[in-house]
């Protein structure tokens, strides 16, 4: 994986990254307020040989303090050391438990050694660390004089700083828990979001589908206000609305538009067919503003409500649903009494899904509807609002007797198989794709970025040469 592959794993699950990172922190922080106070105090002596005016002998005397240091260490981490200050402080606990208290080390090439006691109290930690130096040089003298006083040039212990009242505890340390806790919480969840990018088989950009398929996506259509309705209300056009949310949408048909005719320059589809895997996924509103975006050319457009089991066109558009595509395929009205122009509009005209039929497929894939939908797109553009495809076969037979498929997916739901099976559907009955519509896309998802980026505003006029930065950038 590339890092910016890295990156799209975690804005794509950016919740759960999030929620990891805090937990951990949350969990770091828990911890060290349950974490008892430990207090440790540093105490010092060092080995002495008593003064000697001869340098030699001082010079081999102090070669001997260093050598006895070292071993000096393991006395005072003994059993014997520990008893004789737990008889000196009156403790109640084993040598044993107390030695794991206690840290003597030697700085190296020096006859001292530093004494380093831990309690959960700053008195007892000062009180133990001075008593353990005490009684370590105790032991020493029993060591190198068991017979009495040590004369000059005998090893001895010398305290030589008693410990200091530690004013804050040596652990835990609150910083160092959470820098740790955080540090970690960024390492799972950034491995949280790469197994969920791995196991994630939804498509949420145009570049997982154009990288898994090899397809192209002909627009990204962005999450805006404007193209949510109910069902059986009249749709809102991108076209027609002015906020900013709506402009973006109505830029993103527009770039639509002129991908359909420069699709093919010598040969540009005048028939497709708008469909989608799943209901829901967003294809009739696709279709009716495609339909929108081509007629504010002034080219004559006639969208076809082609979904004889759901049918929304005649609802969106304000217009009589009662009479339409199948009643012009039995013979019992011409298409020119069928077709209605929509409010608003000149040069688009709506053909109603007309009647419910009890056999939808038939009626889609019949030589009368192939006839139909040539002699239509001799004059105008024709734009057919078909059934999903996982459902049904009708828009796949569709396809044979059009230019071609417009498939809109969902940015986030659509699922890669989804997608493969409605692609070898078409593939199946020699159909052609003529491109995705990738919709609903969150700002994060879209890599063309605002429209705002190009100067466009609600005027759409073109500001100033400096761009405005891109959401997210």
């Amino acid at each position: 994986m590339e890092l910016q592959d890295y990156w799209r794993a975690v804005r794509n699950h950016w919740i759960g990254v999030l929620l990891l990172i805090v937990g951990t922190c949350a969990a770091g922080a828990l911890f060290t307020a349950l974490q008892t106070p430990v207090y440790a105090a540093n105490a010092a002596g060092f080995v002495g040989t008593g003064s000697s005016d001869n340098a030699a002998l001082g010079s081999v005397t102090d070669q001997l303090a260093k050598s006895r240091a070292t071993s000096y260490i393991a006395v005072a981490k003994s059993r014997a050391t520990a008893q004789t200050v737990i008889d000196e402080l009156g403790l109640h606990t084993t040598p044993s438990a107390l030695v794991s208290h206690i840290t003597v080390s030697q700085p190296v090439d020096t006859v001292y050694l530093n004494i380093v006691a831990e309690s959960a109290s700053p008195k007892e930690a000062q009180q133990l660390a001075d008593a353990w130096v005490a009684a370590l040089a105790v032991q020493v003298q029993a060591i190198e004089s068991p017979a009495g006083p040590p004369s000059d040039g005998t090893p001895r212990i010398v305290p030589q700083e008693s410990a200091a009242l530690p004013g804050s505890p040596a652990s835990p340390r609150p910083e160092r828990n959470l820098a740790i806790a955080f540090v970690l919480g960024c390492l799972l969840a950034l491995g949280y979001a790469v197994l969920r990018s791995t196991l994630d088989r939804r498509l949420r950009s145009a570049d997982d589908v154009e990288s898994h398929f090899g397809i192209p996506v002909v627009a990204s259509i962005p999450t805006a206000p404007t193209l949510r309705h109910e069902p059986g209300a009249a749709a809102t056009l991108a076209l027609h609305d002015t906020d900013e949310a709506g402009s973006a949408a109505a830029e993103a048909f527009r770039k639509l538009r002129t991908n359909l005719m420069f699709m093919d320059v010598d040969n540009p589809p005048r028939s497709l067919v708008i469909t989608s895997p799943r209901p829901g996924d967003g294809k009739s509103t696709v279709a009716a503003n495609i339909a929108a975006a081509l007629e504010s050319t002034g080219q004559p457009v006639i969208l076809i409500d082609a979904d004889l089991r759901r049918p929304t066109v005649a609802a969106s558009f304000a217009v009589d649903g009662a009479v339409g595509l199948t009643n012009v395929l039995t013979g019992q009205v011409s298409v020119e009494d069928a077709l209605q122009t929509p409010a608003g509009f000149t040069s688009l005209r709506v053909l109603a899904a007309g009647a419910i039929p009890p056999n939808p497929s038939e009626l889609l894939g019949s030589r009368a509807m192939r006839t139909l939908v040539e002699k239509l797109a001799q004059d105008h553009i024709v734009v057919l609002d078909a059934p999903p495809l996982l459902p049904v076969t009708d828009a796949a037979l569709l396809s044979t007797a059009t230019d071609g498929v417009m498939l809109v997916i969902s940015s986030g739901a659509t699922v890669d198989a989804e997608l493969e099976t409605c692609l070898g559907s078409i593939t199946t009955v020699n159909g052609r794709v003529l491109g995705v519509v990738l919709n609903r896309v969150s700002a994060r998802h879209d890599r063309a970025g605002s429209y705002a980026y190009y100067g466009y505003r609600r005027d759409r006029t073109p500001q100033s040469a400096e761009p405005v930065a891109e959401p997210g950038a």
